[in-house]
This record gives C-alpha cells, structure tokens and sequence, in this order.
C-alpha cells in the first residue's frame, strides 16, 4: 500500500512540475496576522488573472487537491492558502501556535493574504474563488472590498439565514430513515430540538451523518477528498495526520455561524457575482444559494449547476468547473464584455 501510494506521489509530483519560462511554483510560510500561515502561488504564466481561493472545513484545506486542478494553473495563476488552524499551517505550529482562532481574525488574515497575493504579483485586483464554509468569508469579503477583487465566485455556496430555513435539517432525518437508519434519524432530531446552537463535537456529529445519508457526497469523500489527500505529493503521512488534527481543532469556529443572517448583511455586490453549484449537494443545497443569487444585485451576475455533483462538486469535476470560469468569469475580468444569465 505504502510503495503505490510513493509511485502515485512521484507521478503527481511530476504533473505539478512548473517549466514555462513564465510561470511560478511557490510554496512557503508567510507571516500572516501574527502567526506563519502556509501560502501556495501556482501558475504557468503570472500574466494571467489572479486567483485566491478561500478553503471550507473548517479546517479542509484545498491544497490536497493539486493535482486535480492542475489545469487551472495553466489559464490563472492560484493562489492557495492553508487558514490557521488547517492543514500546514496547523501543522507549522500546533494548536497552541495558532493565536486568535475567531471568524473575524480569520476575515482579517483572509484581507491580508489578498494583499500578499497582489503585492507579489503585480495584480491590481484578483477573483476571489470561496467554497463553502469558505464562502461564508467570501460573502463578506466581496462585499466591502470590491477595491481588491475584480470578481466573486461561489461554490458549494453556504448561505446563513440564522436558522430560519430548516429545510436542510429536515431532510436529513428522512434520508437517514429511508436508509433504515432510525437511531440515527432521531438522533438528528434531537439535536434540532435543543434551545442552543450545536456544539462543535454536535456539529461534527451531524455532519457525518449528512455524509453518511447521501451516496454521492459518501463517494465523493471517499473518491475525490480522501483519495486526494493520500496521494498528494505535497503532504507527507505526518501532514496527513496534522491535517485531521486541524479540522478537529478548527470545529471551535462553527457555534458562532448559527447567529450569521446573509441576506440581512446585504445583497448588493459592487462586483461581478458567480455561483456554481452541484447539482445534487445536500449540504449546501442549490435551491438554497440561487434563491440568494436571484436576490442579489451586481454588475454582472451568473448561475450555473455542475451536473452529477454533491459538495466539493470544483474538485468532483474539475474541468467543468475551470470551462465556467473559462467562460463566464474569464472575460469579464479579461475587460471583455458580459452580461447576466443563469442556468
């Protein structure tokens, strides 16, 4: 097992391989907010666009997914970050190395980071790629800062309303039970019946059991997210483990987001505004971010659906997702001219 997880490292260590005259492969700390935050810049040619990917998870840094995304790079320079408490920035320092670990802080860290990204870069603005719980940053972050980025994408786009729609709650007990799993249906209910937002362990609970309920997102974990990781030629059998140990770290953040009210922060966005969302996610529902989206006003502002894909639906499909960026967001940040439509 060991000697073909090396073969398959060695052969995604040669895909990454970066030889264009102008390209950059850069990993390495860089003092973020007080503490070394672990910064990737990708890309086969820095005269493209400028791409800062914000991670979900919490703690579910992007960088296992490289090679998966190894396509991207040749038409925008991306730009990765592990936020702290995740994945090699977790691992730089432990737990007790991370400092503040609020979502303010990691709002400000994410500012921070777009700044680096321009000044090393020579970029006037960048698109701002958010997938899940990080595009609950995102959000805010497109909103009052247009001066930094030129566009906004969303995907597995998590839209918080304080509570007042329950329907993904809901439909998570009749999965289970259509499944035969009536323990852990009512086990469900039970934490939706509790007068307090769920605690960290609660919500990693939950969100097994979310994973656990849906074929898809099961194979998808299994296929795209944990396959990624054990063959990632970036990430050692050690990263693997502070990988975990950051995401269980990290779970501290999630109590807070059940007071966060998206629509009431705002629908207005002084850039271009995207969301391309799986079809069939279950955790961030589609129905949910394009009721959002048909709420919001933008300059220019596009829907899609990735078709056959549950969360992490970017990584799921990969070439999919660069052909929309490729063809909806690319021209208009190029200076070309574009307009508003969904599908």
């Amino acid at each position: 097992m060991l000697g073909h997880r090396a073969l398959r490292r060695a052969g995604g260590a040669r895909q990454l391989r970066i030889d264009s005259p102008n390209g950059i492969d850069e990993q390495r700390f860089v003092r973020i907010g007080g503490i070394e935050q672990w910064i990737s810049i990708r890309g086969e040619e820095t005269a493209n666009p400028v791409m800062v990917e914000i991670h979900g998870g919490p703690g579910a840094s992007h960088s296992i997914f490289a090679t998966r995304t190894r396509s991207w790079e040749a038409h925008f320079t991306l730009v990765r970050w592990d936020m702290r408490g995740a994945g090699k920035t977790f691992g730089r320092s432990g737990p007790q190395g991370q400092g503040e670990m609020s979502f303010d802080r990691l709002c400000e860290d994410a500012l921070d980071v777009t700044r680096y990204a321009r000044e090393r870069l020579g970029a006037d603005r960048v698109v701002l790629v958010a997938s899940s719980l990080g595009s609950v940053f995102g959000l805010r972050l497109a909103r009052s800062h247009p001066e930094l980025y030129c566009a906004y994408v969303g995907t597995d786009q998590n839209i918080l309303d304080a509570g007042r729609d329950t329907s993904v709650h809901e439909a998570l007990p009749a999965r289970l039970r259509a499944a035969g799993k009536h323990k852990e249906a009512a086990a469900v209910e039970e934490m939706g019946r509790a007068p307090h937002p769920l605690t960290a362990d609660q919500r990693a609970a939950y969100d097994k059991l979310t994973v656990a309920s849906d074929p898809l997102t099961l194979d998808t974990l299994k296929r795209v997210v944990l396959r990624s990781l054990w063959f990632s030629p970036l990430h050692s059998l050690r990263d693997i483990g502070r990988y975990f140990a950051g995401m269980k770290f990290s779970a501290r953040l999630t109590p807070a987001l059940a007071a966060f009210d998206d629509r009431a922060d705002g629908t207005r966005f002084e850039l271009p505004f995207y969301v391309f969302q799986g079809d069939r996610d279950v955790i961030t529902p589609p129905e949910r971010a394009r009721s959002f989206f048909d709420e919001v006003a933008a300059p220019v502002k596009e829907f899609a659906l990735i078709e056959d894909a549950s969360h992490f639906a970017a990584f799921r499909h990969p070439d999919r997702f660069l052909h929309l960026l490729l063809t909806r967001v690319r021209p208009v940040v190029s200076g070309a001219a574009g307009g508003s439509r969904a599908a």
